[in-house]
């Protein structure tokens, strides 16, 4: 593999490290603390700062700014840290931020991720593999997004909601508790509105999971007691793991109570 290749207008800080087969553009500044992989292209007119890590072959179109300092009134300037997988699509100006020392430091975005036109990652968020953020998509502080989620153009996320793998968010749509796996959610102000079942199929999920799934979003919707509860019982008694994922979620830990599904 050849060395990186640099425009002549690109500007590197001592201390950076580039890695063989990289391409930076014109006009773009990389930070002394930066580490690009093997294969990372920077289009043009890229901002890299802080501590930031990016993956090989993942590729950056103009204007993004990634680990800048988090847009959080406690950040006195800690050293924090902003870490990205591989194979990313990252397109015209999206912006990631670094953590925070309460959010212990670090936002960390998975692998063959696609993040649309100016979207974005706020502090100390983890993003799972294969998520999309559609165009404009806001994610805030803390939030956790699993594997193989969906979020649509305009939606914006709260700070410290979990979406669990699978989940899809319709198009403006305010996200402010917690989406089960595999969740569709959708309306202004999102609303549990069924299953990702276009998600599930493409996935190729056995059909026999899809009917279990279905039979669980029922009983979550109509069982009796509180949401948790319904959960706990779904537990004991299926033996999909699609259904034991979305158990383990409701009963994991949350700074954020859930989105329950209505009627069916």
């Amino acid at each position: 593999m050849s060395g990186p290749d640099i425009h002549p207008s690109a500007i590197v800080e001592d201390g950076a490290r580039i890695a063989d087969g990289c391409k930076i553009g014109a006009f773009c500044h990389i930070g002394s603390n930066v580490h690009l992989a093997a294969g990372v292209e920077l289009m043009s007119h890229v901002v890299i700062q802080g501590h930031t890590s990016i993956g090989k072959d993942t590729v950056v179109h103009p204007f993004t700014v990634l680990g800048g300092i988090p847009q959080d009134l406690k950040f006195k300037g800690e050293a924090s840290k902003l870490e990205i997988g591989a194979r990313n699509r990252i397109r015209e100006h999206v912006t990631m931020n670094t953590g925070t020392a309460q959010g212990g430091g670090l936002t960390k975005v998975g692998d063959d991720g696609l993040f649309m036109a100016g979207c974005h990652v706020a502090h100390d968020c983890v993003i799972g593999d294969k998520v999309i953020l559609v165009n404009n998509a806001g994610i805030a502080g803390h939030v956790h997004i699993d594997d193989e989620v969906i979020v649509g153009g305009l939606a914006v996320i709260h700070q410290w909601v979990r979406i669990g793998r699978g989940a899809i968010i319709g198009a403006v749509t305010m996200v402010t508790h917690d989406v089960i796996p595999h969740g569709l959610v959708q309306a202004p102000r999102g609303k549990l509105d069924g299953l990702n079942l276009v998600g599930l199929k493409r996935r190729g999920v056995p059909r026999s999971d899809i009917t279990a799934l279905r039979a669980a979003f029922q009983m979550l919707a109509q069982g009796e007691g509180a949401f948790q509860d319904r959960a706990r019982r779904l537990g004991g008694e299926t033996e999909s793991e699609y259904v034991k994922e979305i158990v383990a979620f409701v009963m994991g830990d949350s700074g954020r109570s859930f989105l329950t599904p209505g009627q069916i």
